[in-house]
């Protein structure tokens, strides 16, 4: 007998939790407003559209912003969230790790043609050389794609801004490149020379100007070159002797910098064959920071006055 009422009590605590457990779903889809009946009345195409909408899910949230593979299957809102994840990507990519690849597209520009910016001694089509297949490269960062670069594009990208290289012969290759792709190597009687405006002219008995700038007049777009093998000021260290050596100063920028530095809105800087004990003998230069001369003036370890010169 009281087993069976034992029994009997079990059967009926069984039931109140069953009913508990069916209850609470609806209560809880009551209160956020679920249309019940229809969730209950669903057809088993219905339910089929359901279980693949939440395999997406799943598939999202342990794949996560690596949807490529499932973008044929992805509704709107999920392709909508992948283009911002690849959009994000394009947007961290590190351009300076990458490769160089073959484009038969390249090169952008004619060394035979460009003879009105590249000089004689640089222009190696004028020459004997016979290999150019380097100028077929690009280069091609990892894991992000780089919009084609074309002359017309980047003048429209730098509308009313100025591009300065600044340094050695490494530098004015580079500005002279710069100018045969911004004109794609054709002649070009329409841009104007604003050396002037940046104190960039001939003085008398130089064989050539610290510099050049250029003007595009339909884009308001500026490119120059100015000549510092060092990027440091030099200072006479006997303004009253022609053949007198010259402070370089570590601590200070050039004085063409420190004078422009503001007009510029892109500014690329190179500095390096120069320093070494040969150049520095013949161009009669003498280390100094603070006002005042490092070890004796003299370049004894090229290590040390990079790390000085960068601080």
């Amino acid at each position: 007998m009281k087993g069976g009422c034992l029994h009997r009590l079990l059967v009926n605590k069984l039931c109140f939790v069953l009913v508990v457990l069916l209850a609470v779903p609806i209560v809880v889809l009551l209160l956020e407003g679920a249309p019940v009946l229809t969730i209950f009345n669903t057809t088993p195409e219905q339910l089929k559209v359901f279980s693949q909408g939440f395999l997406q899910q799943q598939e999202q949230e342990h794949l996560g912003h690596d949807l490529s593979p499932l973008a044929g299957r992805l509704g709107p809102a999920s392709r909508s969230h992948t283009k911002k994840s690849r959009t994000k990507q394009k947007q961290d990519c590190n351009y300076a790790k990458g490769k160089w690849v073959e484009d038969e597209k390249r090169p952008l520009y004619s060394g035979n043609e460009c003879k009105q910016w590249l000089s004689k001694m640089w222009a190696c089509r004028m020459m004997r050389r016979a290999d150019f297949s380097y100028e077929n490269f690009r280069w091609q960062p990892h894991d992000c794609d780089m919009s084609e670069f074309t002359g017309p594009n980047f003048l429209e990208r730098m509308k009313h801004k100025t591009l300065a290289f600044v340094g050695d012969s490494l530098g004015r290759q580079q500005f002279q490149s710069m100018m045969c792709i911004a004109t794609g190597g054709k002649y070009s009687p329409e841009v104007e020379d604003v050396g002037w405006e940046y104190g960039l002219v001939k003085a008398p008995g130089a064989l050539r100007p610290d510099g050049w700038a250029y003007r595009f007049p339909a884009t308001n777009t500026t490119i120059l070159f100015y000549w510092s093998a060092s990027l440091s000021e030099l200072e006479p260290l006997n303004t009253e002797n022609s053949v007198t050596s010259y402070a370089l100063h570590l601590d200070r920028p050039v004085t063409f910098l420190k004078k422009y530095l503001n007009r510029f809105d892109v500014l690329v800087l190179n500095t390096g064959h120069h320093w070494n004990r040969g150049k520095f003998n013949g161009n009669h230069w003498e280390l100094y920071a603070d006002g005042k001369a490092v070890g004796k003036g003299r370049l004894a370890d090229l290590n040390r006055a990079k790390k000085s010169y960068t601080a």
